[in-house]
């Protein structure tokens, strides 16, 4: 039952000492002041490096590496082992847990720049032959046209799509690319579309300055049948990226006779490494952050309850003369306990506003500025009302001593205290 009576009693009394009550109360606010900020800040981290996994978070990526370093099977040591198209079909054909497996080749060699004109205007974007599973795999967000097909694979279609950078160089604003034709290495190609990296960085600058054409012309019309440059590899749904990098490997070590301690014959990459990593990295700063901030909120409701101690002893001859007027323990303790709670949740409610305020305004600064490495910064509504919870449960046990403290009071004795 609501009493109003008793809570104006403890207004009266905390607002009798401001100074103690203002102190008492700050160390609260800031332990949870400090949460908010710390989980929002570590989000901001953490949404700035998975903004590199946007769709592609387990794919593995393998190339033609070393020289061999084993005699095997036959075959003498330095040996390089190229790729080619029948690896591919290979892998396809035992690798059944691969939902994807693509090839790929550069001109001008890995993250080498081709020059294409388009009239007077003029730049140089890696260009690289694909298919268009890529799109899926790296889940481009298509700006004009389409990716690319499997009929422009099929047929060998000189076409090309280009990222978002190359477009706003190569074509004026809002002009529509699509049918214009680029000049790439001498030969003409068809614009079919215009792609965007859904990721954020230096990812999504790199992706930007890409252009894409079926690897098979790529490879027929620059001269590059006689190699892959590299595969990439998406699992089916439930297969780890590690257990397909292993086995796509080791079945190219098998058909290439390759001895399998020659591990660095074929270069592999695989992605989900790294997510794993970043995740548990910042797995673990949520974890320091809530250690740190539930430290700092401890020591203020240690404060909270050393404070109900000092206001139990001010209030010694007060407490003494309830009892002596029939004021039941039940009751006394509900004042010390009601006191405790009301300062502290008060005070947490007041941190926790604050801290989602400071967050909203680094929100907007985010989404204004953009800054490299760091994205919006949240936090769960689910979390700050546990964080709140957690105070006003500490704050609960906080008071108890002080409340059986109280209560306890020998109203005789008590009466007699000067």
């Amino acid at each position: 039952m609501f009493d109003l009576d008793r809570w104006y009693e403890i207004y009266t009394l905390l607002n009798k000492h401001k100074l103690r009550t203002f102190l008492t109360a700050f160390g609260v606010f800031w332990g949870i002041f400090m949460l908010i900020l710390l989980l929002g800040a570590g989000m901001s981290l953490k949404h700035g490096a998975m903004s590199n996994f946007v769709g592609d978070t387990n794919s593995v990526y393998i190339w033609s590496g070393r020289p061999t370093q084993h005699a095997y099977k036959g075959f003498s040591k330095g040996r390089r082992v190229g790729l080619n198209i029948d690896d591919r079909d290979y892998l396809r054909q035992h690798l059944p847990e691969a939902e994807i497996i693509i090839e790929g080749n550069s001109l001008g060699g890995w993250r080498n720049a081709q020059y294409i004109t388009r009239g007077k205007r003029s730049g140089s974007y890696e260009t690289r032959g694909t298919h268009g599973e890529l799109a899926i795999m790296n889940n481009y967000q298509i700006l004009h046209g389409r990716f690319l097909n499997k009929l422009d694979y099929k047929d060998r279609r000189k076409v090309i799509v280009l990222g978002v950078s190359a477009y706003e160089e190569l074509f004026s604003q809002d002009e529509n690319p699509v049918g214009s034709s680029v000049k790439v290495g001498g030969l003409h190609f068809t614009v079919v579309g215009v792609f965007k990296a859904r990721n954020a960085g230096d990812t999504a600058d790199r992706e930007a300055q890409r252009a894409f054409i079926p690897n098979s012309t790529l490879r027929h019309a620059f001269n590059q049948t006689g190699w892959i440059g590299s595969f990439s590899i998406r699992p089916k749904q439930g297969f780890s990226g590690e257990f397909i990098e292993k086995k796509a490997v080791r079945l190219l070590q098998e058909k290439h006779h390759v001895h399998p301690d020659d591990t660095a014959v074929f270069g592999s990459y695989n992605l989900e490494k790294d997510f794993i990593k970043v995740s548990s990295l910042f797995e673990g700063i949520r974890l320091f952050s809530w250690f740190v901030a539930l430290g700092t909120l401890l020591a203020g409701v240690i404060g909270v309850g050393n404070i109900m101690l000092i206001v139990v002893k001010e209030r010694t001859r007060e407490i003494g003369l309830r009892k002596a007027l029939g004021a039941t323990k039940s009751s006394i303790l509900g004042l010390i306990i009601q006191e405790s709670i009301a300062m502290t949740a008060v005070a947490g409610y007041i941190g926790l506003v604050a801290g989602i305020g400071v967050l909203e305004l680094l929100r907007i600064f985010v989404e204004r500025v953009q800054p490299k490495g760091f994205g919006v910064p949240t936090i769960d509504f689910s979390t700050a009302l546990l964080a709140l919870g957690i105070l006003i449960f500490a704050g609960l046990l906080a008071s108890i001593l002080p409340a059986r403290k109280a209560a306890a009071v020998n109203p005789i004795i008590a009466l007699q205290d000067e």
